[in-house]
């Protein structure tokens, strides 16, 4: 119970840290610390407690579907802007691929808010090398 109480009021002064307005920013301690511990609980056992994804994660298992891709410099997650990012955490990977892709990445809305999940897409980002961040596509074409 102790550790929600923590989790909440580091989220509340990331969302006044950022004038309440939506968005993962990577230079922002305290949106990242409240990132940090969202990842670790809900993304980590699948993409790695380093972000290094699964094993083998561009080749497809038996059932068809990719292993968890990896979120650090190494991935592809660099390769999309944040509001896809945001649209694949918070309604899963069909949302974007389409509703017949096999995944096993399930979307989150029903347990993180949109304001935790953009603090877990900025807890990624902080990660990044500055050379990853500047090549980040900054708008949906």
């Amino acid at each position: 119970m102790k550790a929600d109480r923590i989790t909440s009021a580091l989220f509340c002064a990331a969302i006044a840290a950022c004038g309440g307005k939506p968005g993962a920013d990577p230079r922002n301690e305290t949106q990242v610390a409240a990132g940090r511990q969202l990842y670790d609980a809900h993304c980590a056992s699948c993409h790695g407690p380093n972000l290094e994804g699964q094993a083998n994660w561009r080749e497809r298992r038996p059932d068809g579907k990719l292993p968890a891709p990896p979120h650090d410099a190494s991935g592809h997650t660099w390769h999309h802007t944040d509001d896809a990012l945001f649209t694949v955490t918070r309604d899963g990977l069909a949302a974007m691929a389409g509703a017949d892709y096999q995944t096993d990445m399930p979307g989150f809305a029903d347990r993180l808010s949109d304001d935790e999940i953009w603090a877990v897409l900025a807890y990624i980002k902080s990660r990044w090398p500055q050379a990853i961040l500047d090549r980040q596509p900054k708008e949906n074409r």
